[in-house]
């Protein structure tokens, strides 16, 4: 009877652990920041006055491009190894840049859409185009270059060899950041419809919508695991990020991320998604197998640092920011400052010499 009695014990104690063990990891959240293989490793402050959007790692040519708007509007470009300046490309009021290895070109998402030698960074054209250029995404399968825009018309289409336009894309709603699997099907997130457009990279034509169905809306980062078909969609309402099946775009998974994320990609020699969010905090979502996620780590980087690149060569993630004044009081503010939903927001101004270049990595 004793030793009947021993064994009921060890089990009850057995099984006590075991759902002590489970009902921690139901509570538990995302990894702390710090916790985690990644670290900022290094901030560049490079300068210079004028707003900023997107940043692009040229890693084949080694350079890193950084357009900047305001009254002297150009594209800064570094060594993407030592940070250091190596030339401007002046008159540029563009948002973001790509370059084409194959014919040593680039290009900058501007009016007019600017194009560019890489090897002797000079401009070669000045190409029209239609609409707000903002995004931009360089696709190796065919080598074209796509303009994204939120009016009309969404995507115009340029030869990377020429800078000829090739036509133009309605994409059905606004786009924010696009993929390709270089294959000839290119992945667009749609900011207003949260929703992801499918493009036939051929034909240029829309071939199918996924919606994210609920779960998450204000699509601004978008990453892709071509090998393994997983899109990485980062969300801001809520701030999660969701997993799509890229070959019919069902639902696998969502994590929570940061406030007011960018900008997403992922790497595929560690099976990473980054998002970058202008909390001041980089969320690095580790892909355990095609269909599990788990959120990795929460890098504290800079407030602003909302978009960022990636270094194939090295594995590192560059974001970009800067400091910032506090916001003046309104001159006259509202008696009722949340009449329309609204709130006013004073331009804040960027503290002089604050721009930088952040870069986040495994030491």
């Amino acid at each position: 009877m004793e030793r009947l009695l021993e064994e009921f014990e060890m089990r009850c104690a057995v099984l006590a652990l075991i759902g002590g063990l489970l009902a921690s990891s139901a509570v538990a959240g995302p990894p702390k920041q710090g916790d985690g293989p990644y670290r900022l490793l290094q901030t560049a402050k490079v300068g210079g006055d004028g707003s900023f959007d997107y940043v692009y790692a040229d890693s084949a040519g080694r350079r890193l491009y950084v357009p900047r708007r305001g009254p002297t509007p150009r594209v800064s470009i570094f060594d993407l190894d030592s940070l250091q300046p190596v030339s401007e490309l002046g008159q540029i009021g563009a948002h973001g840049a790509t370059t084409d290895t194959k014919y040593n070109t680039g290009f900058a998402s501007s009016s007019p859409v600017a194009m560019w030698d890489t090897k002797t960074l000079a401009i070669t054209k000045t190409i029209p185009v239609d609409g707000g250029p903002d995004g931009i995404l360089g696709d190796p399968f065919n080598d074209h270059v796509y303009i994204f825009s939120h009016e009309a018309p969404n995507a115009t289409v340029i030869d990377a060899k020429d800078g000829s336009v090739l036509g133009t894309i309605d994409l059905g709603g606004a786009p924010e950041q696009a993929v390709t699997d270089g294959q000839g099907h290119v992945y667009v997130d749609l900011e207003d419809k949260g929703a992801v457009a499918v493009v036939d990279a051929n034909t240029m034509k829309v071939t199918g919508t996924y919606d994210l169905a609920g779960k998450g809306t204000g699509c601004a980062g978008l990453a892709f695991d071509v090998a393994n078909h997983v899109l990485f969609v980062a969300c801001r309402n809520p701030q999660v990020m969701v997993m799509l099946d890229s070959t019919d775009g069902h639902y696998l998974a969502s994590l929570p991320i940061g406030r007011g994320c960018d900008g997403a990609v992922f790497n595929p020699s560690t099976g990473e998604a980054f998002s970058s969010q202008g909390d001041g905090t980089l969320t690095v979502i580790k892909e355990t197998s095609p269909t599990t996620f788990v959120v990795e780590q929460t890098v504290q980087t800079m407030p602003g640092a909302k978009t960022l690149t990636l270094d194939t060569q090295t594995n590192r993630i560059l974001l970009i920011t800067a400091q910032y004044e506090a916001p003046p009081p309104p001159a006259n503010p509202p008696a009722n400052p949340t009449v329309d939903g609204q709130r006013p927001r004073p331009r804040r101004k960027m503290i002089a010499g604050s721009f930088s270049i952040l870069v986040v990595g495994k030491p």
